[in-house]
């Protein structure tokens, strides 16, 4: 089992930044994905932002421009760097880890943090 541990979020203005951090422990062999996800109220959970192993990423188009991910690999950590925040980023944020394991495809996730964007 894989645990992550995730920490950063809270509350930040319009426009404002915030940095999420996910750690991972635990029975970890080979991680080929790490990222983000988030959950509005009402809403299905969104793929915010992803990068594997060789360092590709991908970003919802709502977040382009504006989040960055990165990846700490000698302490299993990946962070989102949000920028320029709007309200309507405000959700539910979760880490999420892929692990392959010879034919085994592990996935985990967060527990969840809490970004709320408001004046």
């Amino acid at each position: 089992q894989v645990q992550l541990v995730e920490s950063g979020g809270g509350l930040v203005q319009p426009g404002g930044s915030l940095r999420l951090s996910c750690a991972a422990s635990g029975s970890i062999f080979s991680i080929n994905r790490m990222g983000w996800y988030r959950q509005a109220p009402g809403k299905q959970r969104e793929v915010v932002a992803v990068m594997t192993s060789c360092g590709s990423t991908n970003f919802a188009d709502s977040v382009e421009g504006r989040f960055t991910i990165s990846r700490d690999n000698a302490k299993n950590t990946v962070y989102l760097q949000m920028n320029s925040l709007k309200p309507e980023d405000t959700a539910v944020y979760y880490c999420n880890v892929i692990q392959v394991r010879g034919p085994l495809r592990e996935e985990y996730w967060g527990q969840g943090t809490q970004l709320t964007v408001s004046s």
